[in-house]
């Protein structure tokens, strides 16, 4: 497994080698904008170009674009849902010029809405952002936690999304080991993660599977709340990590931590993680 986090960009992509270095990173995964406004500027082709070069010099791949935060492509409001589209299209072509090969968007919120419904506007969304933009850049549905509206945190519904994909091809899923837990799969002993595996395996395809976020889970198994911790640290466990990491169908995986910020906490992290 190659292990990273997620980086911040302040001050510029420029700056994002040195932090991911100082962290003993092998992958990364950034924002390519402010991740908490719908308006941005264009890429400088200077830092573009400066961070490419940095990313090869250092060898660490692959870089992951996350989606920013508001966008739901589960909406059922037409101007967001077009709005996330927008946004979707806008991620896919930056991941593009800075040589990513994955762009992670969250499934959505159903706001009020039936799930049935939310799915069928998470693949529409998909659909219109990749009919949009052509080029070899995955989008990978992040599976949720559950959490108020949140739709995804079933391995059947992220099926039922991508069985309603025009390019199935181009889509592939991220699964987050504390979104899975806090939604009901135990991921914390080898039965349970097994058993998880192999259910997502035969609902979704491990062949799907490109990315993990390896987070700690500060609530409970099942409890639909959305709360990342360190590693080792949370409910999931240190011998819980021991497994997941080791395990044979997640082998060659890059795994992003995004555990609560801070360099000497992502040190200390990234040392626990290589240890087991």
């Amino acid at each position: 497994m190659i292990y990273g986090f997620h980086i911040s960009i302040s001050g510029g992509l420029s700056k994002v080698t040195e932090r991911a270095v100082r962290r003993g990173c092998g992958t990364i995964q950034i924002f390519s904008r402010n991740p908490r406004g719908w308006r941005y500027t264009a890429l400088d082709p200077v830092e573009v170009e400066t961070f490419k070069a940095q990313m090869r010099e250092s060898a660490i791949t692959p870089v992951v674009v996350h989606m920013p935060y508001l966008p739901n492509p589960a909406s059922p409001d037409d101007e967001l849902h077009r709005k996330s589209i927008d946004s979707l299209i806008e991620e896919l072509r930056r991941a593009d010029l800075l040589d990513s090969p994955f762009v992670v968007v969250h499934v959505g919120k159903h706001m009020g809405s039936t799930i049935d419904e939310a799915l069928r506007r998470v693949a529409s969304a998909v659909n219109a952002a990749l009919a949009e933009v052509r080029n070899d850049v995955l989008l990978l549905l992040e599976g949720t936690a559950g959490q108020g509206s949140e739709v995804g945190c079933e391995f059947s519904q992220i099926r039922d999304v991508i069985a309603q994909v025009d390019e199935p091809h181009r889509v592939g899923v991220c699964l987050d080991t504390a979104h899975m837990f806090e939604a009901g799969y135990d991921v914390s002993t080898r039965e349970g993660l097994d058993k998880t595996l192999a259910e997502f395996d035969d609902l979704v395809g491990l062949d799907k599977l490109h990315l993990l976020h390896l987070n700690d889970s500060a609530t409970p198994l099942g409890s639909h709340k959305d709360r990342h911790w360190h590693i080792g640290k949370g409910e999931i466990g240190l011998e819980g990590f021991r497994i997941i990491v080791n395990h044979p169908k997640l082998k060659g995986l890059p795994g992003i931590m995004e555990t609560p910020p801070g360099e000497e906490e992502d040190i200390t992290n990234m040392q626990v993680i290589r240890s087991l």
